[in-house]
């Protein structure tokens, strides 16, 4: 029994959760475009899917950053990193949880994410405006495309997302836990790290 479980536990330390476009499972990927590159050495996200992750309304999900204006180039950043995080890392295991959607069987929940990381993404983007605080669902399709559903005011993120905290666990509902913990930690997972020095998130996987 107690081999079963651990090879249950190593399964979970690097694998691909069972979502759109993600790889069956993880592997190099020699390719990886732009910000996605940290993943490149083992990467449950192709060559293709890394590129979308940086385009304005991508096939990915056809979803437009944009809906309430355009979003500052480093406030998308971090969206764009946070698509490369969720599409490319074979180190979230822990937190892959099922999901009853159409589009997807499994989704994360609860990823422990670095304070650092979460800071940093809310203060460049607490003036870039949106009408929602979750980002998964209410939005109005009937373009084919995200928009502010009839009756929703575009404000500021910093209104709309009063904390950091707010920002990381409210915009996909939940797929991520602010924490106190700090980058290099072992304790949380890194959205940002220098490839040459190895992917932190592995230790952060194997931890929990």
């Amino acid at each position: 029994a107690a081999t079963a479980v651990r090879v249950t536990q190593d399964s979970l330390l690097n694998i691909c959760m069972d979502a759109k476009h993600h790889k069956t499972e993880p592997g190099p990927e020699g390719q990886l475009y732009g910000q996605c590159v940290l993943w490149k050495d083992n990467a449950c996200c192709t060559a293709n899917t890394s590129m979308e992750a940086h385009r304005d309304q991508s096939y990915l999900y056809n979803f437009n950053w944009d809906h309430c204006g355009a979003m500052p180039e480093k406030c998308k950043r971090h969206f764009i990193q946070d698509t490369c995080l969720y599409e490319c890392s074979p180190n979230l295991g822990p937190w892959i949880d099922q999901a009853d959607t159409s589009w997807r069987k499994e989704r994360i929940r609860d990823v422990p994410l670095c304070q650092e990381d979460c800071e940093q993404w809310w203060e460049d983007c607490q003036d870039a405006v949106t009408c929602k605080v979750n980002w998964h669902k209410g939005w109005n399709w009937t373009t084919g495309t995200n928009q502010c559903p009839k009756g929703a005011m575009c404000q500021k993120f910093k209104f709309v997302f009063p904390t950091a905290a707010a920002l990381c666990e409210q915009i996909w509902s939940g797929s991520y836990r602010y924490t106190s913990h700090h980058r290099g930690s072992g304790r949380c997972i890194q959205m940002w790290f220098d490839p040459t020095q190895g992917n932190p998130n592995v230790a952060v996987a194997q931890y929990y």
